[in-house]
């Protein structure tokens, strides 16, 4: 490549190092986390109650209007908003040091809210934000994955005396699992990237280093082609690995 200075690279490779782990570490998290808040919402938004038309009733009003609502705003909205809100609003009401909610309720010290705001606060917005926003999208892929079994299923196995949430642990969600893996791989790999809007509030990754180094040369070619090739080969990864998966969850069709 004529014109590549590798030294700036070499120069900067423990900046770059530092930034690929914790862009890693927070995909990792935001994933655990936007899986388990898309199901809750997920099963909040298929939940019924077909033998109590009352109790369906209240389901449908308090449950399945409040998850379609929370869906439509964070699908609407785009997750770079999301994140200044996250980290200039919600993060302060919750945990300033002065007068914070969880603070001001005796749940958290002031110098643990001290703690956290100034060494982990970047990272906190980054997590919540795009878990929130994950958690509405995987919501959607469990919806249709549920959805996708035939109900013939659940009506055979509340018929044995199973109760609704026994039929979705043991023989509905294992099924639509494997329906469900394609989507959810490529939620996790939008995650690897969308975690680059971090960046805009300080969250030391992959994009802020290459920021930093083209700060500090005026040169831009060297540090961002670095983190795309480096994003690739983490998405790259994270796709063979769901691959995978779909290999030995389909041995047995």
């Amino acid at each position: 490549m004529s014109g590549f200075r590798w030294e700036i690279i070499q120069e900067y490779a423990p900046l770059f190092a530092e930034g690929a782990w914790m862009t890693i570490k927070c995909t990792i998290i935001c994933v655990i986390l936007g899986v388990t808040w898309g199901l809750i919402l997920g099963l909040g938004g298929t939940a019924q109650a077909p033998r109590n038309r009352g109790l369906n009733r209240l389901l449908h009003i308090f449950v399945q209007w409040p998850v379609k609502i929370y869906v439509s705003a964070f699908r609407g909205t785009p997750l770079f908003v999301q994140i200044m809100v996250v980290h200039f609003a919600l993060i302060p009401l919750l945990i300033n040091p002065r007068d914070g909610l969880l603070v001001s309720s005796g749940i958290m010290s002031v110098d643990f809210a001290r703690m956290l705001r100034s060494e982990y606060g970047a990272f906190l917005s980054c997590v919540v934000a795009i878990t929130l926003n994950a958690g509405a999208y995987v919501s959607e892929i469990f919806r249709a994955g549920i959805q996708s079994i035939d109900r013939g299923q659940m009506e055979a196995a509340r018929s044995l005396g199973m109760s609704y949430g026994k039929t979705m642990r043991k023989i509905i969600l294992p099924q639509a699992f494997r329906r469900m893996l394609p989507p959810l791989g490529n939620n996790a790999i939008a995650i690897v990237k969308d975690s680059s809007l971090a960046s805009a509030i300080g969250l030391a990754d992959l994009a802020y280093a290459a920021r930093t180094v083209s700060g500090a040369y005026a040169s831009y070619w060297e540090p961002y082609l670095t983190i795309s090739i480096v994003y690739w080969v983490i998405t790259f990864l994270l796709s063979l690995m769901v691959r995978y998966m779909e290999k030995r969850l389909g041995r047995s069709d």
